[in-house]
């Protein structure tokens, strides 16, 4: 059993690195919003700092995917955004559920961006008798009972599930059974999947506590500078490089 690896070859067989996947959407998002302000070409730098990337980075990047900017012109917005959603999978349109309609799942179900980046969503489902036939962003609630058939009925291999901690592995599980193949997790828990089976975990209440960790780093660093030399010293024998990626990116610390 697996622990919310990716598993699919797709990506590794054509030698895009998943860190290089990883990054795509990021730079799909800076370019869409040049390509709203009607802007044509772009630098690798300017892309780059747009995306919070650097620039040598960026255009290994785009090397994967036979990108390669003109001289002195730069990348072409408009042929970029759509080589990116071509290789995201954006050109379709892809349906989706969300399992757990409590304030989270009602949140998402009221987010704006899934039509615009490819995703429609299909269902709403909630294991809540009351919940049933009320809508939500205009969709009516659905009942869990009736999961199998609504994931059978609009050809949805995308789930998001929306639940509390206990419920999400029986869901998970479901969702599996019934021909689901990719998992967005938001439920603060460790899903175990199939082989051929993919899980992103969003857990937010790890990213406040990393955040928690840098601001106690930096209030260190400041009382230490303020009354025992540089700030530098708090990192004495410390080596950053140890943490990093083949990339020298800083893993993301989420369990998915």
């Amino acid at each position: 059993m697996a622990t919310g690896r990716t598993h699919r070859t797709a990506t590794r067989s054509r030698g895009i690195p998943e860190a290089t996947v990883a990054r795509l959407p990021l730079y799909l998002r800076a370019l869409t919003a040049l390509s709203e302000r009607s802007v044509p070409t772009v630098s690798s730098e300017e892309l780059a700092a747009a995306a919070g990337v650097n620039s040598a980075k960026l255009r290994k990047d785009f090397s994967y995917l036979g990108s390669y900017g003109t001289r002195g012109v730069g990348y072409d917005v408009e042929y970029l955004v759509y080589q990116i959603s071509r290789e995201l999978g954006l050109t379709q349109d892809w349906p989706v559920v969300i399992v757990g309609i409590g304030n989270l799942g009602a949140a998402l179900a009221n987010y704006g961006g899934f039509a615009s980046r490819g995703f429609r969503v299909a269902a709403l489902i909630d294991a809540d008798p009351g919940m049933a036939g009320k809508p939500v962003a205009g969709i009516p609630v659905q009942h869990s009972d009736d999961l199998e058939k609504i994931i059978q009925d609009n050809g949805v291999s995308i789930g998001v599930i929306a639940t509390p901690a206990g419920a999400a592995q029986p869901v998970c599980d479901r969702l599996v059974a019934a021909g689901v193949t990719s998992i967005l997790n938001f439920a603060p828990t460790v899903l175990s999947v199939p082989e051929g089976v993919d899980v992103r975990k969003v857990d937010l209440s790890i990213e406040l506590q990393i955040l928690a960790f840098h601001e106690q780093r930096k209030a260190g660093e400041e009382a230490h500078s303020d009354g025992a030399g540089p700030a530098a010293a708090t990192r004495e024998g410390s080596d950053d490089s140890a943490d990093q990626g083949p990339d020298g990116d800083v893993p993301a610390v989420m369990p998915a």
